[in-house]
């Protein structure tokens, strides 16, 4: 049986470069060696690579700008390369916040509402791993705060702060996996609590009921239905007094060994190793 040729774009050159290069290194270590024929290529400084080389399939590992708002799946698409996830559109939408708050909203999903007072979240309106964001409690500190923000993206959103069970849902092929439930040690679950281990605790199924679990899964499926998800992608939310807040989508979610979606994979029975043969599989199926 002739081996599946993949090539894994890590790197990239966004600010979630360090955990773009821990993604592409798990998936280095757990592809089955007897399917595939792996090489690493590290993004832009190897991109040669893969105009050299013939791949089956590009696994994308990238995050944030230039990986997950469908720039590298358009060039893909150019050199007519098959891609994990999703395709140019849902990617792109997906990642600019304020584009995606302006379509979830028209689909009926309940946000935090936007505004021009304390408390609320400041944050970049492109970005992921919760870098640049910032919780501001005090009035005095807004201007401030958006100044910093500004350093990431001249395009921002400040939203109201929520207190809440923050819980994730990630969605592979048609299916919502179990929910998990985020107990960051910080404030927030911020990009330490997110990446380094003993920082947050991730409890899988979320201690919410079935009902509250059930609507999480179910306007999880229904958002990435609406973007065209394909393969897979997670979803974020804020539980409070019974009322369920979309956060954002992440349609490249990380997937390093400290990551929410391999976690949620696990407790549904599906090993790391079987969840990238899942991954690349739907390589060939239609968007959602």
């Amino acid at each position: 049986m002739q081996k599946v040729r993949i090539a894994i774009l890590m790197g990239g050159e966004s600010s979630e470069r360090e955990v773009s290069l821990m993604t592409g290194e798990e998936m280095w270590r757990n592809l089955n060696r007897k399917k595939y024929e792996v090489m690493k290529i590290v993004w832009p400084e190897e991109r040669n690579k893969l105009e050299k080389i013939k791949v089956n399939i590009a696994l994308i590992a990238l995050h944030g700008r230039g990986g997950e708002d469908g720039v590298i799946q358009g060039y893909l698409e150019t050199l007519g390369i098959k891609y994990t996830g999703s395709g140019i559109l849902a990617s792109a939408i997906g990642m600019n916040k304020r584009m995606f708050r302006k379509l979830a909203e028209k689909e009926g999903f309940l946000m935090p509402r936007e505004v021009k007072s304390v408390p609320c979240v400041v944050k970049p309106s492109n970005g992921g791993s919760s870098i640049g964001v910032i919780i501001v409690k005090r009035q005095s500190d807004l201007a401030r705060a958006i100044k910093a923000v500004e350093q990431y993206d001249k395009e921002w959103l400040c939203e109201e702060y929520i207190k809440g069970i923050e819980v994730s849902c990630a969605v592979l092929g048609n299916k919502a996996l179990p929910v998990i439930e985020i107990v960051p040690k910080n404030i927030f679950f911020d990009y330490e609590a997110k990446y380094i281990s003993g920082m947050a605790e991730e409890i899988c199924p979320a201690r919410i009921s079935q009902k509250l679990s059930r609507k999480v899964q179910s306007e999880s499926l229904r958002l990435c239905q609406i973007l065209g998800v394909r393969g897979y992608a997670r979803v974020d939310f804020i539980i409070s007094r019974g009322k369920v807040y979309l956060l954002e989508i992440n349609t490249l979610p990380g997937m390093t060994a400290n990551s929410l979606f391999p976690k949620a994979a696990k407790v549904a029975g599906i090993s790391y190793p079987k969840l990238l043969d899942q991954i690349i599989n739907l390589t060939f199926q239609e968007p959602l």
